[in-house]
Parts: C-alpha cells; structure tokens; sequence
C-alpha cells in the first residue's frame, strides 16, 4: 500500500515499519550537539533493510560533507577511518553508534544544539538500485533516554 508522503511524515516511523512498500526502516536516529566552536558532530540510528542492501552515501543541509566511518580497536589505541558504504544484511538492524559505525558531519554551517531536527538524506542501493530515505535526527548531547525520545521520521 502506498500512502502519501505527508501522511508519512506525520504519523512517522512506526507508520512506516508496516508500510508496505518501504524497504528500510530507520530509528533511533539522533546527532550529538557540538560544542562552541566545534564544526563535526556525529550522526547515529538503526537501520533495517528489508532485503540485502548497501548505505552508499549520506547529505544533509547542516553540513557540506557527511562521511561514513568505522571506530574499532588497533591494538591499544582506538582508531577512526572512512569507509566507502555499510552492509546492510536482510532484515537485520544494522546500529550505527558511539565507539563502531558512525556518520559524520563536516564543516558544520552552524551549532547543533539540543533538540534541533537535523535532516539526512541516506542514499541505499539495492541490486543496483538507489533509494533515496530522508530521516529527521534529533540532536541531543549522548544516547541517554533515546529509547523515550521521539523516533526518526522518514520520508521517500
């Protein structure tokens, strides 16, 4: 069934986990608030794909430049590094969160600061295919009580 996209947008992500013709699902998504001065943040959320897929790519209006990366442990020290999409296994909740998986923002055009909507336009594929989804991530200062927060809106 395919419903309207305002219609989408209002009812938000629980709508869309029984929308049909969705093939991902997206929640929990936040970005952390930066400090004074501070031009990245870091972006979070659950991902489920409905069958295999790939995150390819990431935009979002608040930054020019919004990069996939890996945090992961290189003997003693914990290193960062870009990588090119993410593995999005079959009706699998892939997280992105703090200390693994992790979306960039650069160059910031301004503050982020608690309780902004900061808008990411995740671009999927799919058997070569590409998906565009608009998910809505509230800016908070850590992923305490984002159970009880508002889930990510998504739009097609």
């Amino acid at each position: 069934m395919q419903f309207p996209k305002i219609i989408l947008a209002a009812l938000g992500a629980l709508a869309f986990q029984s929308a049909e013709a969705n093939s991902f699902i997206v929640s929990e998504a936040w970005v952390r608030t930066t400090a004074p001065g501070q031009v990245v943040a870091s972006a979070y959320m659950d991902i489920t794909a409905r069958e295999s897929a790939r995150l390819i790519g990431v935009r979002s209006p608040v930054s020019p430049n919004v990069k996939l990366h890996l945090m992961q442990m290189d003997g003693d020290m914990m290193r960062m590094r870009e990588v090119p999409s993410l593995a999005l296994p079959k009706n699998s909740a892939v997280s992105l969160k703090p200390g693994g998986y992790h979306l960039m923002l650069m160059k910031l055009k301004k503050p982020i600061l608690a309780g902004d909507k900061i808008p990411l336009t995740l671009t999927m594929e799919t058997r070569g295919k590409r998906e565009m989804i608009l998910v809505e991530a509230i800016a908070r200062s850590s992923m305490v009580n984002a159970a009880s927060s508002d889930h990510a809106h998504m739009h097609h």
